[in-house]
Parts: structure tokens; C-alpha cells; sequence
């Protein structure tokens, strides 16, 4: 597979990047705890098929020390006894917030109230944040086919 376009090299998209690495900065600075973060961002990759960013999210996570097991789980995550209730409240937050098309009312107050029992308010804007910004470099991989698999842990700072 080749890429489409580099849209890092490009002068418009790379622009548009540089924004949304700023973005994605502010939820890592955040309260949200960074492994929660890191199932998050690959369960939405996931969904979205984009095998650049399971490739960066799964080898980012191991890394950082997240086990195999959880790893290999997350697409799963509803059946296996891996993850907290408090995860499972990002990440099924993180699936109804991606599949907005799917779900023809969004991200139910069910869903909504139980993140928010798990997460503060400044923990809740930074998984939105988070969920958002996944999704946007989601589908700039898509678009453009950018393969997955050649990823090194801290590549992108």
C-alpha cells in the first residue's frame, strides 16, 4: 500500500496537524490517566480500521508497560475482565462517540452518565477532546491509505 498523500510534508494538511497535535497535547497534560488514554485511542482506530494508528497506539501502550492481554482485549473489551469499570465507561464512551452515524442519538445519557461517575469534569472535556481528536487523525490515515506497521514508540515526540 501507498500513501496518497504525506499530508505531514504538505503545506496545508501539515499546518492542519501541527493543530491537532497541539490539541491532542492539552488532553495528554490532562487528569486523564494515560493508560485509559492509550485503550482509548486504539479502540477508536480500531473501529476506524486505521492501521497507521493501531500500529502507534499499540506500541506506544507497550512502551509505556500495558500488558499483552489488555492489549489484544480491547477489541473485545465488553467480555474480557481486564479493565476497570472506569475504563470500560471511556471506552464504550469512545465507541458511541466515534459511531455517531451508527447511533442515531449519539452517545446515549446512559453512557454519558455512567463516564461521569467514573471521571470528573475536566476528565470527561479531556476523553471528549481525546475521542475528537482520534477520530480527525483517524480519518487523515484513512483518506490517504497510510499504512500501518513500520511505527517506532516515540517517532512524533
Amino acid at each position: 500500500m501507498q500513501t496518497r498523500l504525506d499530508f505531514l510534508a504538505n503545506p496545508v494538511s501539515g499546518k492542519f496537524v501541527q493543530q491537532l497535535a497541539v490539541a491532542g497535547k492539552a488532553v495528554a497534560e490532562s487528569s486523564f490517566p494515560a493508560p485509559t488514554r492509550e485503550l482509548v485511542l486504539l479502540r477508536v482506530s480500531q473501529i476506524n480500521g486505521c492501521g497507521a494508528c493501531v500500529d502507534m497506539h499499540t506500541k506506544e501502550a507497550t512502551h509505556a508497560g500495558e500488558s499483552a492481554v489488555r492489549l489484544h482485549m480491547v477489541a473485545a473489551w465488553r467480555e474480557a475482565t481486564v479493565f476497570t469499570d472506569a475504563e470500560r465507561a471511556a471506552l464504550e464512551l469512545a465507541e458511541q462517540g466515534t459511531r455517531i452515524a451508527d447511533a442515531s442519538g449519539g452517545v446515549t445519557d446512559e453512557v454519558w452518565a455512567n463516564a461521569a461517575k467514573h471521571y470528573d469534569e475536566d476528565q470527561l472535556g479531556a476523553l471528549v477532546s481525546l475521542i475528537a481528536v482520534i477520530n480527525a487523525f483517524n480519518r487523515l490515515n484513512v483518506i490517504t491509505q497510510k499504512p500501518g506497521g513500520d511505527y517506532r514508540p516515540g517517532q512524533l515526540g
